[in-house]
């Protein structure tokens, strides 16, 4: 089969398209037939060598977590069933033509949601909507977003209004502020401007967010943490500027902040199938929009990289199998 591997840490020129045995699927586990494949900022910091220290990933490997696809095979004690079954899933290795999964996994895909859409909630999906249930999202609550216009972004943008959350949402340049407007937002900050944490703050009402969601990090989220307000929370999950939030526990504690890492965005099994399916089924109804800003051939995995590291792109970037 056709996959794409990193034969060595680097730039984006070290994916390489490669012909691979066709994995088979052991007991309990299935064979997917991929149809896209999700692509998240950390997989870019994983290829060029960061976090080696969270990560045990080592060259060479078949990067990629979230997939889409149908079920082509079953291994020993798994329901023929699931033979034909449109599914979401996260698998090792899934920049690939076929990739296998734990058949406890998976999660259908519902009528009326195609597998592109599919794709681009395997991981986001699920990131967001546990999130919002981490920190405690609900009614009238003040959120500040940071990377609002991202593939998670736009859906935290969205699930934080339908729980009836003010919403203020940061992004970068014209394009992007329009867009994450569209989604609902109550008010969107242009990061690109000096002065954003004071209009921020003002349309937060003055006294700061009952929680920040940063999925920036680095200077952009140390700053957002001085517009958190006192009892808020603040999740620091997202790193695409080269490290987390900066943040002072001490000065969390004398404000009385509570804290959230990415540590606390990683889920059981179980809890992402239910947290995957319930994107998935917000999507069907049409409650939940899913932007997807570009698609590459696998073959243009490098391209694809290339594109999520510049964050020109709104929305998710995915590649097609």
């Amino acid at each position: 089969m056709r996959a794409v591997q990193v034969k060595a840490f680097g730039g984006p020129e070290v994916l390489e398209t490669a012909d691979l045995p066709d994995p088979v699927p052991g007991p309990g586990e299935v064979l997917i037939e991929v149809d896209h494949v999700d692509t998240i900022f950390v997989e870019t910091q994983i290829r060029a060598g960061w976090g080696r220290e969270h990560f045990d990933t080592e060259p060479p490997y078949v990067p990629g977590g979230g997939v889409s696809g149908t079920v082509a095979a079953a291994g020993a004690g798994v329901a023929d069933g699931w033979l034909g079954r449109r599914v979401a899933a996260f698998v090792r290795g899934g920049y690939a033509e076929r990739a296998t999964a734990a058949v406890t996994s998976l999660t259908p895909v519902p009528d009326g949601v195609d597998l592109r859409t599919a794709a681009a909630l395997a991981h986001d999906g699920v990131t967001a909507q546990g999130l919002l249930g981490v920190t405690g999202v609900r009614a009238d609550d003040r959120v500040l977003i940071l990377g609002a216009s991202g593939g998670m972004g736009t859906l935290l943008v969205q699930l934080a209004k339908a729980r009836g959350a003010r919403v203020v949402a940061c992004a970068r340049g014209g394009r992007k502020v329009a867009l994450v407007r569209e989604l609902g937002a109550d008010a969107v900050v242009d990061v690109s401007a000096e002065d954003w944490p004071e209009t921020a703050r003002a349309a937060l009402g003055g006294s700061g967010a009952d929680v920040v969601l940063d999925g920036v990090g680095g200077e952009l989220g140390a700053l957002s943490f001085a517009l958190a307000a006192d009892g808020g929370r603040f999740s620091a999950h997202g790193a695409p500027t080269g490290g987390f939030a900066p943040v002072d526990p001490q000065e969390a504690k004398r404000r009385d902040v509570t804290l959230f890492g990415i540590a606390d965005a990683q889920f059981g099994e179980a809890d992402v199938r239910r947290l995957r399916t319930a994107a998935l089924e917000e999507a069907a109804a049409g409650r939940l929009r899913v932007v997807v800003g570009r698609v590459f051939p696998l073959t243009e995995a490098a391209a694809a990289h290339r594109a999520v590291e510049s964050r020109q792109p709104v929305g998710k970037v995915l590649l097609k199998a």
